[in-house]
Parts: C-alpha cells; sequence; structure tokens
C-alpha cells in the first residue's frame, strides 16, 4: 500500500453546477475527509492521477459535460484508484446501474445529504472490493 501524501484522505467532488460542489463541500466538510472540488470530468482525471492514492471517495453527477462524461469518470476512478468508493447522483439510477462498474453507488439526484454522508463514512471504513 502506497503512503497517504495528504493529512486525511480525500474525497473528490465533481460537479459543473458550483453550488452543488460548495453544498457537497460544506457537508463532507463535516466528515474526516479533505475535499478536493473540480467542475469537469477531466479535471478529476487529472486530480485522481496526481493524488489518487489519498482520494477514498469519489462524488460525480451523471451529467458532466466535457469528453469526460459521469460514466465514463466512473469507469475512469476504478481503474486509476481500485478500492475508491464511486457516488454517481442521477435522475435515473436504474440506467446508470448499466452504464457504471458494478461497485459504483447510484443515488437519485438531487441527492440527500444522510446518503452522502453514510457513503463518505462507508469509504473511510474500508475500500470497496472490486468484483474478480
Amino acid at each position: 500500500m502506497r503512503k497517504m501524501t495528504h493529512a486525511a484522505p480525500l474525497a473528490l467532488v465533481v460537479d459543473d453546477d458550483q453550488a452543488t460542489r460548495a453544498e457537497a463541500e460544506t457537508l463532507l466538510g463535516e466528515t474526516d475527509l479533505d475535499v478536493i472540488t473540480c467542475a469537469s470530468g477531466e479535471a478529476a482525471v487529472e486530480v485522481l492521477q496526481r493524488c489518487g492514492d489519498d482520494v477514498v471517495m469519489l462524488l460525480s453527477t451523471a451529467t458532466l459535460k466535457g469528453e469526460v462524461g459521469g460514466h465514463q469518470l466512473a469507469t475512469a476512478a476504478g481503474r486509476l484508484r481500485p478500492g475508491i468508493r464511486v457516488v454517481v447522483s442521477t435522475g435515473t439510477p436504474e440506467t446508470c446501474r448499466k452504464r457504471v462498474p458494478v461497485q459504483t453507488v447510484c443515488t437519485r439526484r438531487p441527492w440527500l445529504p444522510l446518503d452522502i454522508l453514510a457513503q463518505a463514512h462507508a469509504a473511510l471504513r474500508e475500500p470497496q472490493e472490486n468484483p474478480a
């Protein structure tokens, strides 16, 4: 296992809506996670490449604009950081589940704070298992 470079594990929040990013940052700031926010999937991939060992949770919307949408980001996150808890918010969780890796959590958008806090605490307890 590689060493952590941050004082606390990181949550990466990705949403093209600044208000949603700020809300998630405030909420997750109440946990033992430090928070990094990004407005695009491309920026999030760069963060995962740079400090992926420290990122234990990714919260993203499925409808990211740009070349790396939310579903693609979920797949990239699992590849770049095995064991990361990936949470994708969407208006259609049933459809989302068909487009992301099996360990991804799809939650309804707008997400409920308690749901996100539960995922944050799970991310801190133990990494998700990657199916063989």
